[in-house]
């Protein structure tokens, strides 16, 4: 299945809103479709997630306000909460929905490799005792 971009309804429920910018809320959610391929390209399957994400916060906090007071009531944000942008866990989601990132092993060693000595083996050394390929006289 191909990533299927998420719609303006469901950036209304991911955000918990009744009612939704339509206009506003496409052009987030487009706008963070083309940030998040300069990821990841094309959007793997489970990226919606991330898309939603990006574009909810951009939604709540367009002004990237870090610190507000109303009345006897205040709120501070993190610094660079605002804003359409990627975090270091979006990019790693990305990354890993698509199958990269992540440690990984390579082993040089051939299929038909023989773990016996390549050089040619002297019969007549090691007198009385017996070889055995790989371990050599035992």
């Amino acid at each position: 299945m191909a990533f299927i971009p998420p719609t303006v309804e469901q950036l209304g429920l991911y955000l918990g809103l009744d009612e939704i910018d339509g206009d506003r809320a496409d052009l987030l959610i487009t706008t963070a479709i083309s940030l998040c391929q300069t990821v990841v390209k094309p959007l793997p399957e489970g990226a919606e997630a991330v898309v939603l994400s990006v574009a909810g916060r951009a939604y709540v906090n367009p002004q990237q306000v870090s610190y507000e007071t109303i009345g006897p009531m205040s709120v501070q944000r993190p610094s660079g909460s605002g804003g359409l942008y990627l975090t270091k866990s979006d990019k790693s989601a990305l990354k890993s929905l698509a199958g990269r990132g992540g440690a990984f092993t390579v082993d040089p060693t051939p299929a038909a490799a023989d773990p016996s000595p390549t050089w040619p083996v002297d019969e007549a050394e090691g007198y009385g005792l017996e070889y055995e390929p790989g371990w050599g006289w035992i």
